[in-house]
């Protein structure tokens, strides 16, 4: 049937295949496309038989199945594999969804939730392919890597800022998923910049290293104009999404300068769909830079006085620095949290209607925090990450008109001597 899901079983040992390949036997809309014995074999069969999914097991002699997970998400991207492993420690986890793992089974399983991993990460892929046909990466390519070196569309991409005038409010975890779900869901072309260039945690909760690379390795090059070497410092994360890091020292943050800013982000949005911005919740110079440049700006709150209240007032700062209502939008997170304040009355305390409402959900948030994996990557059918999704496919879309004047920086009014 041609409508079947193709499997290619790997496990080194050969009672597990066999169990595998008799249990999806009964499945009418599973066939078994072939079976390996080791990573290095499975990696060779996909690019083959180009099987749908690849049922893996995470410990395996000559390639283990994070190795080969990496080596299909760049050779064979349109198998979605489902590992498998008897340890289900958080750190064999982050490992496979860091290599691009779709699902993660811990044995024994049984054979319900064996078939539904399977349909799940199927449907998953079927859908995402269909919104991006997906090619395959010539070379040993590492996971994560783009899919194109250029963008071949004349029409810049977006600048989209996540800010909020208040801390503790999940901004941070906000951007990295909103980042993770364009990439991988909706097949754009993402880079995300960490902006708390003193403490920036988006390296923390991509488990990433800024000692390796980060916009401090940049910086000469961006204040001299030669920007031609940006893109060596942005990682590539497994996800899809590509990242430039907050320097890795706090006293770095006082050599960035507007103007290098303004450079790094003109030169992002050249080759990038999407460029999401972590901005801190203060005012200087260099944040207001990001916010001029930004086409949208999510402004965020929670339902907490302290919070609506700097909203308020940074609605009628933003009105004084000429960002017109159309590039600001209100997203409400952990909208569903009973703190006795409700959503109506926010709104008629800030006079205007929340664009965006994220739900609550602490346990998968911090779960996936501890372990430097992306909520949206590893509890996808979470309520949290279908707001997350929506979000994205919001800022996705086409630029207002009155975006586009966010770029008329020379004639907004400033609170930083640009008078």
């Amino acid at each position: 049937m041609s409508d079947q899901i193709r499997v290619l079983i790997v496990d080194d040992i050969a009672e597990t295949r066999e169990h595998l390949a008799k249990l999806l036997s009964f499945e009418p809309d599973m066939s078994v496309a072939g079976t390996a014995a080791s990573g290095r074999e499975a990696v060779e069969l996909s690019k083959k038989l180009r099987p749908d999914v690849v049922l893996m097991d995470i410990n395996m002699p000559d390639m283990d199945g994070i190795t080969a997970a990496e080596h299909l998400a760049a050779e064979v991207p349109s198998a979605a594999v489902v590992m498998m492993s008897v340890q289900g420690e958080a750190d064999y986890l982050r490992r496979s969804m860091l290599a691009g793992a779709r699902e993660f089974l811990v044995k024994p399983f049984s054979s319900d939730e064996l078939s539904s991993s399977i349909r799940q990460v199927f449907a998953r892929e079927r859908e995402k392919q269909a919104r991006t046909p997906i090619t395959p990466i010539p070379g040993p390519a590492a996971a994560g890597q783009p899919r194109s070196e250029e963008r071949t569309q004349t029409e810049p991409g977006r600048v989209v800022a996540v800010f909020g005038p208040k801390g503790g409010i999940g901004r941070t975890t906000l951007a990295v998923n909103v980042a993770v779900a364009a990439a991988s869901e909706l097949g754009m072309r993402t880079c995300l910049v960490d902006a708390s260039f003193q403490f920036g945690d988006v390296g923390v909760l991509l488990n990433l290293n800024p000692k390796n690379k980060s916009i401090a390795d940049v910086l000469p090059d961006l204040e001299s104009g030669e920007i031609e070497g940006l893109d060596n410092f942005v990682i590539n994360h497994s996800s899809g999404v590509r990242v430039l890091l907050a320097p890795p020292s706090p006293e770095v943050a006082e050599l960035i300068t507007p103007t290098a800013i303004k450079r790094m982000l003109e030169a992002l949005r050249a080759t990038h769909d999407l460029v999401i911005v972590d901005c801190t919740p203060s005012f200087n110079d260099v944040g207001l830079a990001i916010l001029d440049m930004a086409d949208t700006l999510l402004t965020m709150l929670t339902l907490e006085i302290t919070s609506i209240k700097n909203v308020r007032i940074f609605l009628s700062l933003a009105e004084q620095l000429g960002y017109g209502p159309e590039k600001i939008r209100l997203v409400l997170n952990r909208a569903d949290s009973s703190l006795g304040i409700r959503v109506a009355d926010v709104e008629h305390s800030i006079g205007r209607r929340v664009d965006h409402t994220i739900v609550s959900d602490g346990r998968s948030v911090v779960y996936a925090l501890n372990r430097g994996v992306p909520f949206f990557l590893s509890n996808r059918e979470a309520q949290v990450s279908q707001d997350v999704l929506r979000l994205a496919q919001a800022v996705a879309g086409p630029r207002t008109a009155d975006a586009d004047g966010a770029k008329k920086g020379a004639v907004k009014k400033s609170l930083f001597g640009r008078r």
